[in-house]
């Protein structure tokens, strides 16, 4: 799998080679542009010289938060998504043996199975979890049964709407187009409704 999500060549190669980064991206992915919030990981090795979930669970905290406070910032919201990266590494150092590749492939799971592992993880909610199924199963190759249904409209295909459907610059324009169309219609629908 070859990812095209941040427009940097070594971010880039980062999140195809290393599930764990994938994950982590997909986790800053809130209120800063994909590409920032997937470039993250990337930051992240060059600052601590690794990305290994142990290594990360085990930093110290108020050290971290200084790795993503480090220019360029790593978050704009550096104390708590630094806390909350920490808390997945612990999670998949812990749970999934420092293999975050597992968490869709231990098991042989399904589409749902999958889903439901996702949303178990420290930030990862019903939408973000959506997403990142979506994201496994249109370009990393994901074989569990259901995953398109799992992850709901975003993993329909020919759908612009998120992370999953972004492959070159034509497919971010796109997403970002519907992103924008749905904030619009979300405040159209909140000023009718008022």
């Amino acid at each position: 799998m070859e990812l095209h999500i941040t427009g940097d060549a070594a971010a880039d190669q980062l999140l195809s080679d290393d599930a764990f980064a994938l994950l982590t991206g997909m986790l800053l992915d809130q209120q800063v542009t994909m590409e920032s919030a997937f470039a993250g990981p990337e930051k992240i090795r060059t600052r601590l010289g690794s990305l290994e979930p142990g290594t990360i669970a085990e930093y110290d905290p108020a050290g971290f938060v200084e790795v993503f406070k480090e220019r360029p910032a790593v978050h704009r919201f550096p104390g708590s998504m630094a806390a909350r990266v920490q808390a997945l590494a612990e999670t998949v150092h812990r749970e999934w043996d420092g293999n975050a590749a597992a968490i869709w492939t231990s098991g042989n799971p399904d589409g749902p199975e999958v889903l439901r592992r996702l949303k178990a993880l420290p930030g990862f909610g019903e939408q973000k979890a959506k997403i990142f199924l979506a994201l496994l199963g249109k370009q990393c190759d994901l074989k569990a049964d259901g995953w398109r249904e799992a992850a709901g409209h975003y993993g329909e295909e020919g759908s612009y709407l998120s992370v999953a459907d972004i492959v070159d610059p034509e497919s971010l324009v796109k997403v970002r187009a519907s992103k924008q169309a749905a904030k619009a219609a979300a405040k159209a629908a909140k000023t009718s409704g008022a």
